[in-house]
């Protein structure tokens, strides 16, 4: 009589889990990088059903399946990974800072959480300092017309890479989008007791937004 081997079974719950039908599609969501919110409410329920399951289905691949104080999943490779990594650029960091800061904003309420890709660029702009942002684009940018549309090009781009990322989801027109909860992952070092809607406005002024992060926050998962 063949016998069974009891520690190669899989647990129930992570049977049902990865028997989901929204699963394959999630797995490869969370591989790619993207941050699972509360927006996405049947793939968002699966991770909050099944968290203890999954964890434990990716710690086999050297990744944690992290759950941000927020509410907001996302994978996190471990040095030991083989899934692929890339870094966001200085510009897209600051674009993230930026928008949780708008997230933070009184403005979300008003706008019932709705803002323009006008309204990212304006608050770029008044936030941070403008010869800082257009040697982000061109590192010889003298402040002509051709350059502050070379940094609007940019940051058009930096919106798009943060919305695969699920930090900003689309709502009707190209140019208009609502920012998620995920985007505290780019307040994860402004977790204090200081305001931090205040704390985000300094570091933003200061250009802390894109210097002396954990290499492990400033890091996305890539297929």
């Amino acid at each position: 009589m063949l016998s069974t081997n009891t520690d190669l079974a899989l647990d129930p719950r992570l049977v049902q889990a990865i028997a989901n039908p929204l699963f394959p599609a999630l797995d490869n969501q969370l591989r790619a990088g993207r941050h699972i919110s509360a927006d996405e409410l049947e793939q968002h329920s699966l991770l909050q059903e099944y968290y203890p399951e999954l964890e434990a289905f990716y710690q086999r691949y050297h990744v944690e399946l992290v759950r941000a104080p927020e509410g907001f999943y996302y994978l996190r490779p471990r040095s030991t990974s083989e899934l692929g990594t890339s870094i966001l650029s200085e510009l897209e960091m600051l674009v993230g800072k930026v928008l949780c800061y708008l997230y933070l904003s009184p403005d979300r309420l008003i706008n019932e959480g709705v803002f323009s890709l006008l309204d990212l660029q304006e608050e770029v702009l008044t936030l941070a300092n403008e010869a800082a942002l257009l040697r982000m684009v061109n590192q010889r940018a003298g402040g002509s017309d051709l350059d502050k549309r070379k940094l609007a090009d940019k940051l058009k781009s930096a919106i798009r890479r943060l919305k695969r990322l699920g930090m900003v989801s689309a709502v009707g027109s190209q140019d208009k989008f609502r920012i998620t909860e995920a985007v505290f992952r780019f307040a994860a070092d402004v977790r204090s007791d200081e305001d931090p809607r205040e704390l985000q406005l300094r570091m933003i002024k200061d250009g802390e937004a894109v210097a002396g992060h954990d290499q492990d926050e400033e890091q996305e998962n890539e297929q």
